[in-house]
């Protein structure tokens, strides 16, 4: 997969994807990121991006001459035929697991990040797939959202994380949220594992964790429980909970 950035701020991505995960995706050819800088694609001479809002109102707005520019060049240079196009706005729809799962399946995604306050609304219209928002509050710009979704996405294209790290049983799997993991010492603090993850049974091993997981996600996100795939079995478990509580 080939991720290309169109930011404003290239160099706040370098750190990050440097690192890791990312780092090993990029080193394996799993993952292609690419950073491009609007500002080198303006025709201005002194390289503005941004200019008033017409009819008045606070801030500036991103132009739509160099996003565009920037946006060509990316496709030429690619071949990319039908672009998917994500601008990172507060104002798009909510990004969650799924989401995630459906852009893994693209050979290029193209991120836009706005900034200011915002961009011209004709490059939505003209460019762009996608809005997404990573949740319900303003950033200063779609750097930081920009880096979570090539995180989350690069996770799930096959081969990029190792067994150890393996997706398949994490948060938000079946619409559920993940249970919780111990590790050694069996004993911290007087705090000590859960008897059940030292028996060697493994049977009961899963259910433990489906029922923690089961438990975790009604208290934390039961909004979460109506999409998640519930057994009869774990329709018990619900309403053992919720006469508990």
């Amino acid at each position: 997969m080939r991720f290309h950035i169109m930011t404003l701020f290239p160099q706040v991505f370098k750190g990050y994807l440097s690192e890791s995960i990312i780092k090993r995706a990029v080193e394996k050819k799993k993952v292609e990121i690419y950073l491009y800088n609007i500002r080198d694609f303006s025709k201005n001479k002194h390289k503005k991006v941004d200019d008033y809002p017409f009819g008045g109102g606070a801030g500036m707005v991103m132009t739509p001459q160099p996003i565009y520019d920037t946006y060509r060049h990316i496709v030429e240079k690619f071949d990319i035929k039908n672009p998917k196009v994500i601008y990172l706005t507060p104002k798009g729809k909510v990004y969650n697991q799924e989401l995630a799962q459906n852009f893994s399946t693209d050979k290029d995604i193209i991120l836009l990040c706005g900034h200011y306050e915002g961009v011209d609304q004709r490059i939505i219209d003209l460019i762009v797939t996608d809005e997404i928002s990573i949740g319900d509050y303003v950033l200063t710009g779609g750097e930081l959202p920009a880096l979570i979704l090539v995180d989350s996405i690069s996770r799930l294209i096959p081969g990029v994380l190792g067994q150890e790290e393996s997706f398949m049983e994490e948060s938000f799997k079946d619409n559920l949220l993940e249970y919780p993991h111990y590790t050694r010492p069996r004993e911290f603090m007087k705090q000590k594992v859960p008897d059940v993850l030292l028996s060697g049974n493994h049977k009961k091993i899963d259910e433990w964790r489906r029922q923690q997981s089961i438990e975790i996600t009604l208290k934390r996100r039961p909004d979460l429980i109506k999409n998640a795939n519930i057994t009869d079995k774990d329709k018990k478990y619900i309403e053992k909970i919720n006469k508990k509580y």
